[in-house]
């Protein structure tokens, strides 16, 4: 299945503009153009393989991965280095599970402001005040 960058970037759920920068950045290949005399028109054509490689990077982006440990996944990809692979995913949730204690503290500081505000009608209200003092 060929496809242009337009069907490329729809199959993988981004802009044409996101799959130029991924090229500029080295994780997606620029194909070559075929020669402008047969029913190709000289327009670039993506296959399966490029879908696959557009939705990983969309993946690992979404786990949290930058593009730099994007582009050595899929450099370990093609060496199968597991014990890499897996360093990299355990430094990642490593730093996921601190954001999620600062999110849960967060969360329980605005929640004992809310309990607060509700409690009484009477000065100046604590969410506020709290934010005005940070």
């Amino acid at each position: 299945m060929a496809m242009t960058i337009a069907g490329l970037a729809r199959e993988g759920g981004v802009g044409v503009e996101t799959v130029r920068f991924y090229q500029r950045r080295g994780l997606l290949a620029v194909p070559g153009r075929p020669e402008t005399g047969g029913s190709g028109g000289g327009v670039r054509r993506y296959g399966e393989e490029d879908v696959r490689r557009l939705r990983f990077i969309r993946s690992a982006q979404a786990a949290g991965f930058t593009l730099a440990e994007v582009a050595e996944l899929i450099d370990l990809d093609a060496g199968s280095d597991r014990r890499r692979a897996h360093a990299m995913a355990a430094t990642r949730i490593a730093a996921l599970d601190e954001r999620i204690a600062q999110l849960l503290a967060v969360r329980a500081s605005l929640q004992r402001l809310a309990d607060e505000c509700a409690a009484s009608e009477q000065g100046a209200c604590p969410i506020i005040r709290s934010f005005a003092e940070a």
